[in-house]
């Protein structure tokens, strides 16, 4: 039954790594920036270029997408990752402040933020599959009294589970995405500066317009809610701004 759960709990979350540059480009409308057409685009380019090797890692590959203020990185690995930025982003923000968002989404690729999650994900997955189908059988036998096969109490209470251990699972992999987000922060802050790295964060507080991505691509962005709840992807952006200016 564990293996069973493993199967089932890793290969959702294994296929969308794998697949995360790919669904970012076509499901996003990322824009590669293969050969800079302007001024703008190269100093993105050189911009991120020079953080991944201050931060040891590939060059990734750097893309613009319509929207509202807002950043992503994604990837399979530390080599082979994919940092978008919108327009909005950029059109809303000074260079210093863009820097900074640019180097918060590199930190994320440094710390190996999107295997880390997947796995997470993964091992969360299996013990909710796992225990959902221990809670049905135990229901099935001990209270329905089924003696043979599984009946439909089996199946139905599974379900049940499955679905309420997912809610309460999720608040595990939202606790780690809001972790990794206060660490991506001070990666961004090593790289760009702190100074630069709160600006940014201000200037995102007062974007009222800020959309949130899709799901598959909303752990590794820049924008965060101001709601505190343990279903939240990110940090309150007025915590993490305090983060930083009581980081040493």
């Amino acid at each position: 039954l564990l293996v069973y759960s493993a199967i089932i709990g890793f290969s959702g979350s294994l296929i969308s790594l794998f697949l995360s540059k790919t669904m970012a480009k076509h499901g996003m409308g990322v824009q590669l920036i293969e050969q800079p057409s302007n001024q703008a685009e190269r100093w993105l380019v050189d911009t991120v270029a020079r953080q991944a090797k201050q931060a040891g890692i590939g060059m990734p590959e750097v893309g613009i997408f319509e929207g509202p203020p807002n950043a992503f990185a994604t990837g399979r690995n530390k080599n082979d990752a994919l940092v978008g930025v919108s327009t909005g982003l950029r059109h809303s923000m000074n260079q210093d402040e863009l820097e900074a968002v640019l180097a918060h989404e590199v930190s994320h690729v440094a710390n190996g933020d999107m295997v880390t999650l997947t796995l997470i994900q993964g091992v969360v997955n299996t013990f909710v599959v796992f225990l959902s189908r221990v809670v049905g059988h135990v229901v099935d036998r001990v209270i329905l009294k089924t003696e043979r096969g599984h009946g439909i109490g089996f199946f139905i209470t599974s379900m049940v589970a499955q679905v309420v251990l997912s809610f309460l699972a999720s608040a595990v992999v939202m606790w780690f995405s809001r972790w990794r987000e206060y660490r991506a922060d001070a990666g961004g802050a090593q790289l760009a500066g702190r100074d630069k790295m709160i600006a940014a964060l201000q200037r995102l507080q007062q974007s009222h317009n800020t959309e949130p991505l899709p799901d598959e691509m909303a752990a590794f962005g820049i924008s965060g809610g101001k709601m505190r709840a343990i279903f939240s992807s990110h940090p309150p952006l007025e915590d993490r701004i305090e983060a930083l200016r009581k980081a040493a």
